[in-house]
Parts: structure tokens; sequence; C-alpha cells
């Protein structure tokens, strides 16, 4: 499939089109310090949707690691938009993402090596990986567990938009987030979350960290 350039984004955005064997997160790392937020990497490839995205934060890094569960939200938003009707799109935490329970792909994280708790971070990267078909080499199947856009169903399988969809839906969470605070984004996110079979489950304020309770049991999960 010829893979052309994104479609027209937002002012904001500064696209930077990677070829097929590129890595999105590792350049958006390298290139967060020098060209800062906006900067939006991706992969031109018929066989993976992939792009990483800077940001610079407003807030200790506690609370910026919530940007990680608004990016969640922004992704499962795009691919809802082009699934097929009722197909279920649902995340493991943290960031595993799963359509018709079979792994599809996973959303990423990156600070400096240096953040500290307490004080802002320089930048955060955002980035995802998401599977449109399988190589070649792999038989649709072989890998319980595991599926691909074409497997079910999509009929969007350009990774332009699938990056143009997320880059405009991370705009509008990122919006929701600010206006409508972490409430908004936590119930967004855990209502896409695989079933907890009972479990009370709810996202620390501080930290965006899973908190799971359970017959008096409580259990803090971390973010990356």
């Amino acid at each position: 499939m010829q893979v052309e350039g994104l479609p027209p984004l937002p002012s904001v955005f500064s696209p930077l089109r990677l070829r097929e064997a590129g890595d999105a997160m590792a350049r958006a790392i390298a290139l967060a310090p020098t060209r800062g937020a906006g900067t939006l990497c991706w992969v031109g490839s018929a066989q993976r949707a992939e792009a990483a995205v800077v940001l610079e934060p407003d807030r200790p890094l506690g609370l910026a690691r919530i940007a990680f569960l608004t990016g969640c939200n922004a992704l499962a938003d795009a691919v809802c938009a082009i699934a097929p009707p009722e197909l279920p799109v649902r995340w493991r935490w943290p960031g595993t993402l799963t359509v018709n329970d079979g792994v599809v792909g996973e959303m990423r994280m990156a600070l400096p090596p240096d953040a500290a708790e307490g004080e802002i971070p320089a930048w955060l990267v955002l980035g995802f990986e998401l599977r449109l078909r399988w190589p070649a080499s792999v038989i649709p199947g072989e890998r319980p567990g595991e599926t691909s856009f074409f497997e079910e169903g999509f009929d969007e399988l350009d990774p332009a938009i699938v990056t143009e969809l997320f880059a405009r839906h991370l705009m509008a969470n990122m919006d929701e987030w600010e206006a409508r605070g972490l409430r908004r984004v936590s119930d967004k996110y855990l209502a896409r979350l695989e079933d907890g079979q009972g479990t009370k489950r709810g996202i620390d304020p501080a930290t965006g960290a899973l908190v799971l309770e359970q017959d008096g049991q409580r259990e803090t999960r971390a973010l990356p």
C-alpha cells in the first residue's frame, strides 16, 4: 500500500514522517529536548500505524503522568471512529489495546531520565503502535490472543489516517482534561478497562495510578 503524507493537522503539530523501519518513539524522544511540543513523528507502513508526539507538561511529574491516560483515551477514540459498529475496544492496564479481545497494539510514555517527583518535567512523549495487518510470514489465527485491524474487519487501514485521528482526538481529550478535570479522564479510561470482575476501580488523582479494592484489600498499580 502506498502511504502518502498526513492530512492537514492543526498548526500546533509539526509532523515528521519516518521510513517503514523507523522507530517513532525513539525519534520523538531524541528530538524532544530541541524541537519541543507538537513534534509528531510517524511511520509510513502498510502493516502498522505508529506515531509519537512530544508534549511540554505544565504540572509536576505525578500529575503529568495522567497525560498517559489522556493519550489512551485519544487512541481508543481514534480506533472507535473507524472500527466496525459495536466492536469492543478495550484496555488492559495500563496501555495494551485490545479489539474484540485480541491484542492489537499499545500506548507508551517516556519522560526525561532526570525527571523528579514534585518538579515539572521538561518534556513528555506519548507514542502508540497498532497492528494493521500481519506480515506475510504470519498466518492469521496462529497467534492466539492477538489480532489485527484487517482480521477484525476495519475498512480504514491507512496509517496516515490513524495518526491524524489520534492527533485530533489527543487535542480534544487534552482540552477536556483541562476543562473538566481528572474525573472525566479517569471515568472515560475506566469505562474501557477490561472487566475487573467485581473489583472497585479508581485512579489516584495525584499519580494516575490504578487503585483496586476488593474484599477489604487495596492494591495500587503505578503507571509506567
